[in-house]
């Protein structure tokens, strides 16, 4: 698990409030957990890009000027301006060490394929995300996927995946990455993947700020 630290400051709300606090060259957010309200705050933009900007998964520890504790969170959402893509806003939610959290990690294929070097196949990657569910201190950065062994027409799956302290929401039969033929591969339709590093899905803007 690799942890950031995001310092923060409180903010007034309201639409015309965050306005200004953009014009002033801040991104407004909100830090909001489970038995507590919801704190309205703003940050540097530069300070998101470590955590918007990645193909990590990463624990925030929270510091907010006037509070006298750190919380942990994750980054839970954020939106774009539709021009600039310039980030607009940004939702963190607040996690507890002893209690499990579903989260989203990105799979990092390791290995070049049988079917790639020796058959002259192609590797697709199918998902590039999974969501888990497990405790902060069992989170990983990221999913290490074993790729080597395929030959073309062989796929792996995600019930091949054992992660100790990880329970994987996605069914068993889900395919991962798979090794096709290049003419078989030609004849697909184009699928636009996303360039990398993959940005957190974007909800769009917050009606209230």
């Amino acid at each position: 698990m690799s942890e950031l630290v995001l310092k923060a400051t409180p903010r007034p709300t309201g639409k015309q409030a965050a306005k200004r606090l953009r014009r002033s060259g801040m991104v407004p957010g909100i830090f909001y957990a489970t038995a507590m309200q919801p704190i309205p705050i703003a940050v540097r933009p530069l300070s998101l890009h470590p955590l918007v900007y990645t193909q990590e998964t990463h624990v925030v520890r929270l510091e907010i000027e006037g509070h006298g504790q750190v919380y942990e969170c994750i980054l839970k959402d954020v939106a774009f301006d539709p021009v600039s893509d310039a980030i607009v806003h940004f939702d963190l939610y607040g996690i507890s060490a002893d209690r499990a959290v579903e989260f989203e990690v990105p799979v990092r294929l390791v290995g070049v394929p049988v079917g790639v070097h020796e058959q002259g196949g192609l590797l697709e990657q199918i998902m590039h995300k999974l969501t888990v569910v497990c405790k902060p201190t069992d989170l990983p950065e990221h999913l290490d996927v074993d790729v080597s062994p395929l030959r073309i027409g062989q796929s792996v799956h995600v019930g091949d995946i054992s992660v100790p302290g990880l329970t994987i929401k996605h069914t068993p039969d889900v395919a991962i990455a798979a090794v096709v033929a290049k003419r078989v591969a030609e004849e697909m339709p184009t699928v636009q993947q996303p360039s990398e590093p993959e940005l957190v899905a974007q909800k769009g803007k917050k009606s209230e700020e």
